[in-house]
């Protein structure tokens, strides 16, 4: 029997104690310390999960170093997943990382670029892949022949308090990652190219714009359109989103919360239930290091779903129709002159193009 990951957990706060119990309930995986810059949070949500003997510190590197721990899971803020993970990464620890891998997709090239050169793995967790439900759908496009369009709807009404309220992009920079990362996943496919428009109704609680409509242009030449809300009272949608996929064989639809329904002549090949949400991406992680499972969130491949965001975000400051591949090459440009590493900076610069080095 294999013995259980040790893992340092990084972050106390909301999120930090959902994967703090998620951690202490996965038999294959045990919880060696937990990292804050507040010592007292830490020590507080030991306390709540009972389990206050648990080291703690302020140093991810240096609480994993000293509890022999064998991996990260890197649970800060996204202004903070930078340096603690190339930290991590250059220490000789795989990481896994909450989305989105980096606040800017710069630093996301930058942290691809630091795990090629460590030679040490790092893994985002884009916890919405991780539902038997994405999985059936998923198996269901794949009869659906060609592909035409894929479309979510989004609505909810969250009354969050707090820094989402104040966000200029709130909708987009905070929630639609989950969905634009979808769409990649069930169409297997990458995006070209994005218009958006975002907007703040007469009623927002935001301050912010608090809803957005986006068409994406993807690799196989299908559309993928995201239509969403965060001050969407009454009917609203799963946290999952409403989603309908158009192929040329027929349709399949998904509520984001039921079983997917199929219209089309054909069954789907069996697929597996990847465990769900943060539970699912842990295991994946563990799987992945202990028998090289292959993992859906390398970080070179994560990036991309982090570009569709800047995108369409740039679309709806400038209201014109923007490329994917211009927002990579600046953020390329960025990274280079932000790098502090010389030895990431010449992985950088051996690429000979974003796209590629994020797709081989």
């Amino acid at each position: 029997m294999t013995a259980p990951l040790r893992v340092v957990l990084v972050g106390a706060g909301g999120m930090g104690k959902a994967w703090l119990a998620t951690i202490l309930a996965d038999p294959a995986v045990e919880l060696a310390g937990v990292v804050d810059l507040d010592l007292d949070a830490a020590s507080a949500a030991l306390v709540a999960a009972g389990v206050p003997d648990v080291a703690t510190g302020r140093d991810a590197v240096e609480v994993a170093q000293r509890t022999g721990a064998q991996a990260i899971v890197n649970v800060t803020v996204p202004q903070a997943h930078h340096p603690v993970t190339t930290a991590a990464l250059f220490a000789g620890f795989p990481v896994l990382g909450e989305k989105p891998v980096a606040s800017t997709v710069a630093q996301g090239l930058s942290l691809a670029a630091a795990s090629e050169v460590s030679g040490v793995p790092f893994l985002v967790s884009q916890s919405r892949r991780y539902n038997v439900h994405v999985e059936e759908f998923r198996a269901q496009a794949a009869v659906l022949g060609d592909l035409g369009s894929l479309s979510t709807e989004f609505f909810k009404a969250p009354h969050f308090g707090g820094f989402r309220e104040e966000m200029a992009q709130p909708l987009l920079v905070d929630m639609a990652i989950h969905q634009f990362d979808l769409a990649r996943y069930l169409l297997r496919a990458e995006p070209v190219s994005v218009y958006c428009e975002s907007w703040n109704p007469s009623w927002s609680w935001y301050s912010g714009d608090a809803s957005a409509a986006a068409v994406f242009e993807m690799s196989n030449g299908s559309r993928y359109t995201f239509t969403g809300s965060w001050c969407a009272p009454g009917q609203e949608t799963s946290w999952n989103g409403a989603w309908r996929l158009s192929g040329a064989n027929g349709t399949a639809s998904w509520n984001g919360d039921d079983v997917p329904v199929l219209d089309a002549p054909g069954s789907p090949a069996a697929f597996t239930d990847p465990g769900k949400e943060i539970a699912g991406s842990l295991a994946a992680f563990t799987a992945f290091l202990q028998d090289g499972t292959p993992f859906s969130g390398e970080v070179h491949d994560n990036v991309l779903s982090l570009a569709m965001v800047e995108a369409a975000v740039e679309s709806a400051a400038s209201g014109t129709r923007v490329l994917v591949d211009d927002v990579l090459q600046r953020a390329y440009e960025q990274a280079l002159a932000d790098e502090q590493r010389a030895d990431v900076a010449a992985a950088l610069k051996g690429w000979t193009s974003v796209r590629e080095a994020l797709t081989r």
